[in-house]
């Protein structure tokens, strides 16, 4: 199996995408598409959900209502019991002190004194009595009157009582879908690199391949060809094989897009980093770091093949230095080179692009 290094560079960049959006629900990109494919039937079990609820809600709210009607019924013969044994004990107390006969002037005024308090407490207690009782009842009351409301209005507008339940879950999943829609250029960026990985993979052990390479230079590198100064470079993918090195770049393209002119070419793209990883690899210090085997001619050259793999479609025509390829036909054109390398000098190459990508 081919050895890989790196994760994907429309994935790694859709990751922090959707991090910065505080989006963290998906694993894989296949998470991702489910979620797009599915959004309609998860929009609507959310709403079925929510409905449950408020049908769940609902049969709660009749049961406390009923058991606090029992409660404020007992509460209230509590509270009325209390006060009127209040009272009578009040009047039992008055007329004691009325069947007890002063024995002297100063007694005299102090059972007028009781008479006058019994009096005033008693008719207190009668003239506040449905005060006392309501008060005694009133949380109770309130809460049924509340949960009263809310019932009332469950039973009158249900759809209206679901939209609310749902709201915010709903705004949520909305903005998710709206967030990963934005990101529909990487989603298929990714998938398209993910299946040339895979592709990839089925080579045998003596291929490397590095994913997401890039490399950036101070100063930057002149092309004069270009007339271009190069300060970074990015590419999707690079193959190191034993009988040489393939640039690839991914494209998921429909041929709506082949077709649009605001697009970068990948042409112009690939070559830019043709001519920087030739630089990197063809110098006397790279040379020396390598320790490529010698041939009696001199220093051996690593060519360096561009490909554009393309999901979809290909145009038609042909593109000097670079070659457009589907899917289907990679392996194939990979296999085609007859190596010229050996195993330590594939792996030497390998490791020198490795640490190169890394330290940037």
């Amino acid at each position: 199996m081919c050895r890989t290094y790196n994760t994907i560079g429309s994935l790694t960049t859709l990751k922090s995408h959707l991090e910065n959006s505080n989006i963290h629900d998906f694993k894989s990109l296949q998470e991702v598409i489910d979620f797009q494919n599915s959004y309609s039937a998860i929009r609507q079990q959310l709403i079925s959900l929510h409905e449950n609820l408020i049908d769940q809600e609902k049969n709660m709210l009749n049961t406390d209502l009923q058991q606090l009607e029992e409660a404020i019924q007992i509460q209230k013969q509590q509270s009325e019991q209390r006060l009127i044994d209040d009272i009578d004990k009040l009047k039992q107390q008055l007329n004691i002190s009325t069947n007890n006969a002063p024995t002297n002037f100063f007694q005299k005024i102090i059972k007028n004194l009781r008479h006058r308090n019994y009096k005033r407490k008693i008719k207190q207690k009668e003239h506040n009595f449905d005060i006392e009782v309501k008060m005694a009842i009133s949380e109770l009351v309130g809460n049924y009157q509340f949960k009263s409301n809310r019932y009332q209005f469950i039973a009158s507008h249900v759809d209206e009582a679901v939209r609310q339940s749902a709201q915010h879950p709903l705004s949520e999943l909305e903005r998710k879908k709206t967030k990963i829609d934005e990101l529909n250029s990487f989603i298929y960026g990714a998938l398209g690199e993910q299946k040339v990985v895979r592709t990839l993979e089925a080579l045998s052990d003596e291929y490397f391949l590095i994913n997401d390479f890039s490399v950036s230079f101070a100063p930057a590198i002149y092309n004069r060809q270009e007339n271009d100064y190069i300060k970074s470079v990015q590419i999707d993918h690079i193959l190191v094989a034993p009988s040489g090195i393939f640039l690839i770049e991914t494209k998921n393209w429909s041929e709506k897009s082949l077709e649009n002119l605001s697009l970068r070419s990948p042409v112009q793209q690939i070559k830019r980093a043709n001519f920087v990883l030739y630089k990197l690899l063809n110098s006397e210090m790279s040379n020396y770091r390598l320790h490529l085997d010698r041939h009696h001619w001199g220093d051996k050259k690593i060519s360096i093949r561009n490909l554009i793999v393309l999901m979809n479609t290909k145009p038609k025509e042909e593109f000097q230095h670079v070659k457009i390829l589907t899917l289907n036909e990679l392996l194939g054109y990979v296999n085609y080179f007859k190596p010229i390398f050996s195993n330590t000098e594939t792996q030497r190459i390998a490791e020198f692009l490795v640490n190169a990508n890394k330290q940037n």
